[in-house]
């Protein structure tokens, strides 16, 4: 083997991932975390350490570097070796290195994520009690700590609350609430933020360039975009990228150029005007047009569920834009994406956002579950291009009300005439009303169907004996009958009943009453029982009245003794 192999074979050994590589090894590195840095500054600078800190935040975000950084900072000693706590460690004294490259004796590591036992807890505080052995801290770094058992968790608190003063504790989780509140309380606990897509983007273009790849603006956006606030998830996606890319053909140092096609093939995403254009055909109903741009995605590598979700976030970017229109001005954006963008926002009606925006959620759910996912978006994309025809159920009683004549129906899957698209809105409302035409009859004027679709009124009892009335009519008799025989009436107003009732009369009988009056009159009835006296009852009140008639007083007279039960109308059986 040749003197320049060896070098080769091993340049490649000692290849690092860019997360590794470019891991940041002081306070100002981090980005996006402002906060948290300040505070640790101050916290040192003014010797105010807590015994424990809690780290927690998504994947990727520096949970582990930042707890790293703060052992460094902490025992960190400078190049004189006299230094003491520092928020900028020097990273050349004997602690920096040790710790930097995970081998200092007292800085222990332990990933909870596969010791979760109460016995694993117990070794690693035998040591607690014990001095350190070179550094000024001895450090104890628990990753995914929400992962410990409970027992675990119990045999720790006691140290945590009172550690000795040599002792310090740094837990990084993901799961915050998983973690329970008796060891929060013994924590400063610092939320380590999502990394803005912008600094995500500044970030990768500094790394490409030090690693000699030109990448392409709108690769780097995908990157970012991908990396959904995580540093570490996206250096590996740029990782990837790079290594895919081939040298570019009049570079002699061997640059590698990433185009955002290529990202785009990587990571199965479509392009984004042909999500525009996709959601334009759906909106449009133009069914074969959409399947097309569909099939086409799909044939060109994008993943169809990956297709599904651009299209919610188009969507959910629309809404955005029609509810605040000063989003459109983000110079991230593209020149295209906002012109196509601020359009169809103005165009489209919220309720045909908002009920795109349920088919997709439910589509994707499908899409996910569907054995060939292929299939099942394209009938999602069916569903939403026959759905966009329909109109807002108001849109389609102003349209009855306001007595249109009713235009015949176009095929849904034949593209539009001028290539207008339409939101759901007037020419929609005329199709679907064509619809529901029965096909025999010939079109005619929307005034004479109108009859078919008036409600009948809805019954207001205006007294209390009316409502005894409608209680009837709606064939309840019993509750009549105990409304009648029982209730003494104290109050009486359209929607409140207050009656004192005999001991007869149920006593849910009043609740019954105001559910069944307020779901036929259409407005809210309050029916409540009082121990104020009430007037007679009605039967009291039909008998008063019989027995002042001439004939029946004489009657009476005439059979000493004889009483009145029940009174019924001639025509009644």
């Amino acid at each position: 083997m040749t003197e320049k192999q060896v070098d080769k074979d091993a340049s490649a050994d000692t290849y690092r991932v860019l997360a590794r590589k470019y891991r940041p090894t002081t306070f100002g590195q981090l980005i996006g975390q402002d906060a948290l840095v300040r505070t640790l500054t101050n916290a040192i600078t003014s010797g105010r350490l807590a015994q424990g800190y809690m780290l927690t935040g998504v994947r990727g975000v520096g949970k582990t570097t930042t707890a790293r950084l703060i052992a460094r900072a902490l025992n960190c000693i400078g190049p004189d070796g006299k230094g003491g706590p520092t928020p900028g460690p020097c990273g050349v004294c004997v602690h920096c290195k040790a710790i930097a490259e995970d081998r200092h004796v007292d800085v222990l590591e332990m990933d909870a994520a596969s010791r979760t036992g109460i016995d694993d807890i117990r070794e690693l505080l035998d040591g607690v009690r014990y001095r350190p052995t070179s550094a000024r801290y001895k450090i104890y770094i628990v990753d995914e700590v929400h992962m410990l058992s409970e027992k675990a968790f119990n045999a720790l608190l006691k140290t945590l609350e009172e550690p000795p003063e040599h002792v310090k504790f740094i837990f990084a989780t993901t799961e915050i609430r998983k973690v329970p509140v008796t060891v929060l309380s013994r924590c400063q606990r610092f939320d380590l933020r999502r990394i803005e897509s912008a600094e995500l983007q500044k970030l990768f273009a500094e790394i490409s360039t030090r690693e000699g790849a030109e990448v392409e603006e709108g690769a780097l956006k995908l990157i970012a975009r991908a990396a959904d606030g995580s540093a570490r998830d996206g250096l590996s996606i740029l990782d990837q990228a790079i290594s895919q890319a081939a040298p570019t053909q009049n570079s002699g140092n061997g640059t590698r150029k990433v185009t955002e096609m290529a990202v785009r093939d990587m990571l199965g995403l479509a392009d984004r005007a042909q999500v525009f254009d996709l959601f334009d055909a759906v909106m449009t109903g133009d069914v074969k047009k959409a399947l097309d741009l569909l099939a086409n995605q799909y044939a060109a590598g994008a993943s169809p569920v990956v297709v599904l979700q651009d299209l919610l976030e188009l969507v959910h970017w629309l809404t955005r834009m029609k509810v605040a229109p000063d989003g459109a001005s983000d110079p991230a954006l593209a020149e295209t994406e906002r012109t196509r963008g601020i359009a169809m926002s103005e165009r489209l009606g919220m309720p045909v956002l908002t009920r795109s925006w349920q088919m997709l959620l439910k589509g994707l759910g499908e899409a996910r579950a569907a054995p060939m996912p292929l299939q099942a978006v394209e009938m999602v994309i069916v569903r939403m291009a026959y759905a966009a025809e329909l109109p807002t159920p108001a849109d389609a009683i102003k349209s009855l009300e306001s007595g249109a004549p009713r235009p015949q129906r176009a095929p849904s899957s034949a593209p539009a005439s001028n290539g207008a698209p339409t939101s759901g809105g007037a020419h929609a409302v005329a199709r679907s009303v064509a619809m529901a035409a029965p096909a025999e009859h010939a079109p005619q004027p929307m005034a004479q169907a109108a009859p078919q679709v008036v409600a009948h009124p809805l019954p207001q009892p205006q007294t209390f004996a009316e409502v005894v009335e409608l209680l009837n009519q709606k064939r309840e008799p019993v509750l009549a009958t105990q409304l009648k025989r029982n209730a003494r009436l104290v109050r009486f107003e359209l929607g409140l009943i207050e009656f004192n009732p005999e001991r007869a009369m149920p006593k849910e009988l009043a609740g019954q009453i105001g559910k069944l009056l307020t779901d036929w009159t259409g407005q809210r009835w309050v029916v409540s029982i009082v121990n104020a006296a009430g007037q007679p009852t009605l039967h009291e009140q039909e008998l008063e009245h019989v027995k002042a008639d001439p004939l029946v007083k004489s009657i009476l007279e005439a059979f000493p003794g004889a009483t009145i039960e029940a009174v019924r109308k001639a025509d009644e059986k």
